[in-house]
């Protein structure tokens, strides 16, 4: 039987007592099956002895069933991908399976910060974790949005996790493990871009750098308290602490962190031999920033100097890290001192990456050019570090002032 799959010829068919067909007319290989229960299915035939059952009439129109047909198609034909197979596929994987087997084993050889999208994958497992790829929807990604934002949540974290969810789908369709992104259709949010730029006083700064100092200090007294208590007993003694060194990594970290921007990220992944202390350049790997591209930040003098005591050239170094883990790999966290460091030196909301937007922001402060800063930064675009542009008001002024001497020479001829 042919003729055109309309709604009023699907609508008219009475089931018979075998199956029959029905072909359309406007699209060759674009079927209508009716089974003598009467339940009716849409099918593409998109080679000899291939077919793929598209759905119910239940579920979808006669249109959007032809236009799944022309996709499932046009796609064998162009790519080869048989659309059965892929279905198979599909139907094989749950989302934490795709997770867990394919998406994050590549992510860790492809990003610097693969904890994070592990983090941002697990966010969605509490809603989708053993749901199948193909049955992810627009809609379910949408209720859970409402969900988070009325529970409070950030309206960035909740884009984040969002864009997180979209990148790996997309990454399903690179794979043909999906067909298509059910979220292609999803926008995130919107959000104030600038937003406000959280940065250190001067009277902050002063009060961060005599709470570093005075945790260098007690440790060194608990390092000597320890070694009394050692001696006294026998046990070896453990080196004591130089005076013209550091404890641990913190306070070189955060010092360093403050003088160049780098990120959390490039400060644990840099290496000693990526330090060109002739030079006082520091170097950024591409394979470690975040936008894949090597930068040079030069260093002042107290990064330089820091950087030299630390680097303690009377001992060989123990790990090729500048700022390594107990292990000698890189640092996974330093959470815990953080926080401890904030509360100690009376900071609040000042996280580690917002020594990044000090960095930035004194530089704008001081006169420094927006490009001169993206660079400095590593930003793939001025976009970012425009943020930074209100904190040159002398400019902004000057800009303003044009106006005045137009409307003064404006007034000169009347």
């Amino acid at each position: 039987m042919r003729g055109k799959i309309t709604q009023k010829l699907v609508d008219g068919l009475n089931p018979q007592a075998k199956p029959f067909e029905v072909c359309d007319t406007e699209l060759r290989g674009f079927l209508l099956r009716v089974q003598p229960s009467g339940i009716k299915s849409y099918i593409c035939q998109y080679a000899r002895g291939k077919r793929l059952t598209l759905g119910s009439p239940e579920i979808m129109t006669p249109f959007q069933a032809r236009e799944l047909a022309k996709e499932a198609m046009a796609r064998y034909l162009t790519t080869g991908v048989d659309p059965m197979h892929q279905k198979k596929i599909e139907k094989s994987h749950t989302f934490e399976s795709f997770v867990t087997e394919k998406y994050m084993p590549w992510v860790e050889s492809n990003h610097c910060r693969p904890h994070d999208t592990l983090s941002m994958m697990k966010a969605w497992y509490p809603i989708i974790r053993n749901v199948k790829l193909s049955d992810i929807t627009a809609w379910t990604v949408e209720k859970q949005r409402a969900t988070w934002l009325k529970a409070g949540a950030n309206t960035v974290t909740v884009n984040h996790k969002i864009n997180y969810l979209k990148i790996a789908l997309n990454r399903a369709v690179a794979w043909e493990v999906l067909q298509k992104n059910p979220l292609s259709s999803v926008k995130l949010s919107k959000v104030d871009k600038i937003g406000i730029v959280r940065y250190l006083s001067d009277e902050e700064d002063f009060r961060l750098r005599n709470a570093l100092d005075a945790r260098e200090e007690k440790h060194r007294e608990k390092r000597e308290s320890f070694n009394q208590w050692r001696k006294e007993r026998g046990h070896e003694i453990l080196p004591e602490y130089s005076d013209d060194g550091f404890v641990d990594h913190l306070k070189p970290l955060t010092l360093v962190a403050l003088d160049t921007g780098l990120r959390r990220g490039e400060l644990f992944k840099l290496k000693w031999v990526h330090v060109n202390f002739p030079g006082r350049i520091l170097t950024v790997i591409g394979s470690t920033a975040k936008s894949k591209t090597t930068r040079h930040v030069p260093m002042t003098d107290e990064a330089f100097d820091v950087l030299k005591r630390w680097s303690d050239p009377e001992k060989p170094q123990k790990s090729d890290y500048v700022f390594p883990s107990a292990d000698g790999g890189t640092l996974d966290s330093i959470k815990t001192a953080w926080n401890r460091l904030m509360k100690d030196a009376e900071i609040k909301n000042f996280r580690f990456h917002d020594t990044r937007h000090t960095f930035a922001s004194r530089l704008v402060m001081r006169g420094v050019d927006l490009n001169t800063v993206r660079e400095l930064l590593g930003h793939a675009n001025i976009t970012m570090t425009l943020r930074y542009a209100h904190l040159a008001p002398a400019k902004l002024a000057t800009a303003i002032a044009t106006l005045n001497i137009g409307k003064s020479l404006l007034d000169k001829s009347k």
